[in-house]
C-alpha cells in the first residue's frame, strides 16, 4: 500500500515542469516582440515637435494654423494701407458712334382692358338740306286675303296659305309664300278671322318673323263659330307677318267652303316711320 502511494505522488511532477517551461517560452517571446517595436521607432528618427493650436469648443469649427496667423497679422497696428487707384474715364471716352440700323418690330402685346367712356363731344353744325323727295314714293301698304278651302293641321306647326286676293296694294303680300313683307316701316294694324270646326280644336298663331305675337284659340264644341283676333305691330323694313296652325294632342282644324270665304287675313299701314 505504501508503494502505491508514492507512485501516485511522483506522477504529477513532469506535468508541472512542462507548464513551467511553457510559461518561460511565452515570456521570452513577449520580450522579443517588444524589443522589435523599440528598434523600429528608433529607425524613424526623433519625434516631431507639434505646434500649439487653439482648441475649439464643441460648437466651433477647428481653426487652421494659416488662418490664425493671418488673423494675428491683420490685427497688427502696423498693417499696410490699401491703395485704390482712380482712373479718369473722360480721358478714355471715345467719340460718339453712328446710329445703328433699326431693329425688327417686337411681338404685339395683349390687348388691354376697355377704357372708360369719354365725354360727349360738342354739337356739330347743322348739315345741308337733303335732296327733294320723290313724289311717287310708296308711303302706303294694305292687303286683305282669304282662304276658301278648309285646313287640318297634320304637322306640329303648319303654315296657312291663302287662295283669294281681295286687296294687295303694291303686292306687299306674297300669295305664294302666304307672308306679308314690310317695305315701308311704321305702325301696322292686322286682323285675323277664322271659322271653327265642329268637335275640333282651333289653335292659330299670328307670327312676326319666327316669333308668335298673338293667338287665336277655340275649344272643341258641338257648334262651329267665328273667331277673330286683331293687333298692332311696329314693323321694320324686312319684317314678315304670317299665320300658322299649332297642333297639340287634339285634332286642329279651320273650316271654309269653296262658295264662301270663312278665313280672312287683313293688314294695313297706320303711320309710317318716316313721313
Amino acid at each position: 500500500m505504501a508503494l502505491i502511494g508514492i507512485a501516485v505522488l511522483i506522477i504529477p511532477v513532469p506535468l508541472l515542469v512542462q507548464l513551467a517551461l511553457l510559461k518561460m517560452r511565452v515570456v521570452l517571446l513577449l520580450l522579443l516582440v517588444s524589443m522589435g517595436n523599440v528598434g523600429a521607432e528608433l529607425e524613424k528618427g526623433p519625434p516631431r515637435r507639434l505646434s500649439c493650436v487653439r482648441c475649439c469648443g464643441p460648437s466651433e469649427q477647428p481653426v487652421s494654423i494659416l488662418s490664425s496667423r493671418h488673423t494675428r497679422m491683420s490685427s497688427s497696428p502696423y498693417s499696410v494701407p490699401k491703395v485704390q487707384p482712380t482712373i479718369d474715364i473722360t480721358i478714355l471716352k471715345g467719340e460718339k458712334g453712328e446710329m445703328g440700323e433699326k431693329g425688327f418690330p417686337g411681338a404685339a402685346g395683349k390687348a388691354g382692358e376697355r377704357g372708360l367712356r369719354g365725354l360727349n363731344g360738342r354739337k356739330g353744325q347743322k348739315g345741308q338740306p337733303g335732296p327733294q323727295g320723290h313724289s311717287c314714293k310708296q308711303l302706303f301698304a294694305a292687303f286683305s286675303v282669304g282662304r276658301r278651302k278648309p285646313l287640318h293641321s297634320s304637322d306640329y306647326f303648319q303654315l296657312v296659305t291663302f287662295d283669294t286676293e281681295l286687296v294687295n296694294l303694291y303686292q306687299h303680300f306674297n300669295m305664294f309664300t302666304g307672308k306679308f313683307f314690310c317695305y315701308v316701316p311704321g305702325i301696322y294694324y292686322f286682323s285675323l278671322n277664322v271659322h271653327t270646326w265642329n268637335y275640333k280644336e282651333t289653335y292659330v298663331h299670328v307670327m312676326r318673323n319666327e316669333q308668335e305675337v298673338a293667338i287665336l284659340y277655340a275649344q272643341p264644341s258641338e257648334r262651329s263659330i267665328m273667331q277673330s283676333q286683331s293687333l298692332m305691330l311696329d314693323l321694320q323694313e324686312g319684317d314678315e307677318v304670317w299665320v300658322r296652325m299649332f297642333k297639340r294632342e287634339r285634332e286642329n282644324a279651320i273650316y271654309s267652303e269653296e262658295s264662301d270665304v270663312y278665313i280672312i287675313f287683313n293688314g294695313h299701314l297706320v303711320k309710317p316711320a318716316v313721313e
